[in-house]
């Protein structure tokens, strides 16, 4: 018997030409649909499905599979139409030699729209990615729910979704996005740990412009609806943007080399040569005794880090507060830091939200935490009392409370209020606190508590100036001196900022081995 595929015929019926005829078509299915179509997706400024997953994965080690999977749908002039892959390349491979799974979606086929096969690929290799614990990358190209297929493609997004819940914790995910996401294939990355874009070709928003001009009447581009830069800096959806596609997939492999596989295993100790013992002097022309006088903390975290290096996590949001990744002697720590230089280091709404997010992955992958503290409290003003500043402060404060990691507090300078109870302080639960001689640990800072203590001695005084200065400096030298904190237990030890780094490292190797045990409950119920 002779038989034949429409995309390749055989000329006779034997194991090798069956074997050939499997290479052949296995050809053509990486080639993809039709040069046209590969010409327009690069005319983009877009690469192939292929390229992208050769950027990603070591060479040689991508294992697809389902590369044979079809639609069955029928309506619409569908049954016409049914390439191999239906629109989407799952597999597994090797990046830096730790296995890594990954589902990218084939914008060439459907516009990468998802349909019933198309999801069933994707649950099946999230599944995998589950059992095997290992990271999931999905590379995201696709214009939403294939239209075609009606409420079968919804159901196929409920079952990703439900999949990057189940995942939440267990291993990282990472979404890419590397051209339209919109609709339910936004709620996917927004489920995961981090997201990747690139400006000008990955657009990610939940109605599209033409919703938008419909409902409401304003007319937006699809970059100024939900483009890298709108997500990057004022949504803060996105982790990381980049300006091209190979930059971009060339962090997401850095950033999966410092990542543990999974929620079992601990961050891998990579040594650089950078001396445990380094002393760090420079921090002492860093930071200006005065309070109100800004500086940059990211000097600081250069400064304490091995060579330098440290990786930031959603740099152009919340800008008062940064979040890194970084290694100390070796080990991969969670930073956590007020920037003076943005809205004076205040916790905001924005910040107290980018910062319970990073604690929590943190805690949910051995991370362990060290906060570097310069904080004059909450921001003050209607706008944020009515936004929810209570609310969306004590999802850092849940965060803080409820992380098992190993959890180091370093207090630079001021530390005010609240805002220094949540930046996880001794009180709700710091494995260690330490601090500065220029520390300032109080309820708020000298000026305002000195008027409100002494508002009638300061009023009935011949000379309310220096009544006030007499009554501040009172104040500064009975509770704000650098040691009061120290004198009570609340803070272990105030150090030379000379010897910062090496105080940490030696903190982070006493609690290597900390063990928390869980606490008997279903879950909590933290504020959102």
């Amino acid at each position: 018997m002779t038989w034949t595929d429409e995309h390749v015929p055989v000329q006779k019926d034997d194991l090798r030409a069956r074997t050939e005829h499997l290479n052949r078509l296995k050809a053509a299915i990486v080639q993809g649909p039709s040069v046209e179509a590969t010409k327009k997706q690069l005319a983009k400024g877009k690469l192939t499905v292929r390229q992208r997953l050769e950027l990603l994965f070591d060479e040689g080690t991508f294992i697809e599979i389902e590369a044979f999977r079809r639609h069955r749908s029928a309506s619409f002039g569908m049954a016409d139409n049914r390439p191999h892959t239906d629109g989407v390349v799952v597999g597994w491979g090797s990046v830096f030699g730790q296995r890594v799974f990954a589902y990218a979606h084939d914008f060439r086929i459907f516009g990468g729209a998802l349909g019933e096969a198309h999801a069933a690929k994707i649950h099946k290799l999230m599944d995998l990615a589950i059992a095997a614990g290992a990271p999931l990358v999905s590379l995201c190209d696709g214009a939403g729910a294939r239209i075609q297929e009606g409420v079968t493609a919804l159901a196929g997004y409920g079952g990703i979704f439900r999949r990057n819940a189940a995942a939440s914790g267990v291993i990282p995910q990472l979404s890419v996005i590397l051209g339209p996401c919109a609709g339910g294939a936004a709620y996917s990355p927004a489920l995961t740990d981090f997201v990747f874009m690139v400006r000008e070709t990955s657009q990610m928003f939940i109605t599209g412009p033409d919703v938008v001009e419909a409902v409401t009447g304003e007319k937006i581009s699809m970059d100024g609806l939900g483009g890298a830069d709108v997500h990057g800096a004022k949504s803060g959806v996105a982790t990381f943007v980049y300006d091209d596609e190979a930059s971009c997939i060339d962090d997401v492999r850095y950033l999966l080399s410092m990542l543990p596989p999974n929620n079992r295993t601990t961050p891998a100790v990579v040594r650089s040569g950078d001396p445990a013992e380094r002393r760090t002097a420079a921090l002492l022309d860093i930071v200006p005794l005065g309070s109100a006088e800004a500086y940059d903390m990211h000097a600081v975290i250069t400064e304490i880090v091995d060579d330098g290096e440290y990786v930031e996590l959603q740099e152009h949001w919340a800008q008062n507060l940064i979040c890194a990744l970084a290694r100390m002697d070796g080990r991969l720590v969670g930073v956590l830091a007020n920037q003076p230089i943005a809205a004076a280091g205040t916790l905001d709404i924005d910040a107290s939200v980018k910062g319970a997010r990073f604690v929590q992955m943190c805690d949910a992958f051995s991370i362990p935490l060290i906060t570097l503290v310069d904080v004059p409290g909450f921001l003050p003003g209607r706008e944020q009392e009515h936004e929810g500043i209570i609310r969306h402060g004590a999802k850092l404060l849940y965060a803080y409370c409820a992380a098992t990691v190993p959890r180091i507090q370093l207090i630079l300078r001021k530390a005010y209020g609240g805002a220094y109870i949540v930046l996880d302080s001794r009180s709700i639960g710091a494995d260690l606190s330490l601090a500065w001689p220029t520390n300032e640990i109080a309820v708020m800072g000298a000026e305002g508590a000195a008027n409100i203590i002494f508002r009638r001695d300061i009023a009935g005084s011949d000379d309310p100036e220096q009544t006030r200065a007499d009554r501040l400096e009172e104040y500064r030298e009975e509770l704000m001196h650098p040691y009061y904190a120290a004198e009570r237990g609340l803070v272990d030890d105030v150090i030379d900022p000379a010897a910062t780094r090496t105080t940490l490292i030696r903190a982070l190797e006493m609690l290597e081995h900390k063990h928390v045990p869980a606490v008997l409950r279903k879950h909590g119920n933290p504020p959102v």
